[in-house]
């Protein structure tokens, strides 16, 4: 009784965790405090918040298999969700903010714009990982479950090649974040994998 109470305290304080930010941005519109542009203000945030989600959520595999805690594999759908809600409010804000919900200004902003084609395809793929990150998914889709939420990765591509287009006169906050995604990416090649319980026995001996 006392790990599930554990258990739920641990994923009640994730979500709040990731609840806060968007409070936090609204907060800051409501009282005049975002600027001069509150929409973008919640564009960019919502979207930087997104991408620092969805890297969040591609290093719990990797932790659980340094540290073999079991919270973190707890909490992944959770995280996985949260992305897809933040990409989410990111494309809403796009809509409302920039376009002005006017779809009519659409076809220029993508020809002008090709990012945005980038990070819609980004948004559906989370859409169809999202969809699939449940149990009934996971029995329909057998073994082809595991190959398709592989994709996170391509995601990550996508959402990285995103941010670069919108950020490329400033590429030191891109690099940081392309710099945390390679340390991902690298712990799922082989090698380094079958090195991550290594270590974990290594710290326990130590």
């Amino acid at each position: 009784m006392a790990t599930q109470r554990t258990w739920l305290l641990w994923r009640v304080s994730v979500f709040l965790a990731a609840l806060v930010p968007l409070l936090f941005w609204g907060w800051q519109v409501a009282t005049n405090a975002a600027g001069p542009e509150p929409g973008r203000y919640l564009l960019l945030n919502i979207g930087i918040g997104a991408l620092w989600l969805l890297l969040f959520t591609l290093s719990l595999t990797p932790l659980t298999k340094l540290t073999r805690w079991k919270g973190f594999a707890l909490i992944r759908r959770q995280l996985g969700l949260w992305t897809l809600a933040y990409a989410t409010l990111h494309m809403l804000s796009y809509a409302l903010f920039i376009l002005g919900l006017n779809w009519s200004l659409l076809g220029s902003e993508l020809v002008k714009r090709p990012y945005i084609v980038v990070g819609m395809i980004a948004l559906i793929g989370l859409a169809v990982l999202g969809a699939t990150s449940n149990r009934w998914a996971m029995k329909r889709l057998g073994k082809r479950w595991k190959p398709l939420h592989k994709f996170s990765y391509a995601i990550l591509g996508l959402v990285l090649l995103h941010f670069f287009w919108v950020v490329r006169a400033d590429m030191q906050e891109w690099a940081m974040y392309a710099a945390i995604a390679a340390l991902i990416m690298a712990t799922r090649l082989p090698p380094v994998a079958r090195t991550l319980p290594k270590i974990r026995h290594r710290f326990s001996r130590a």
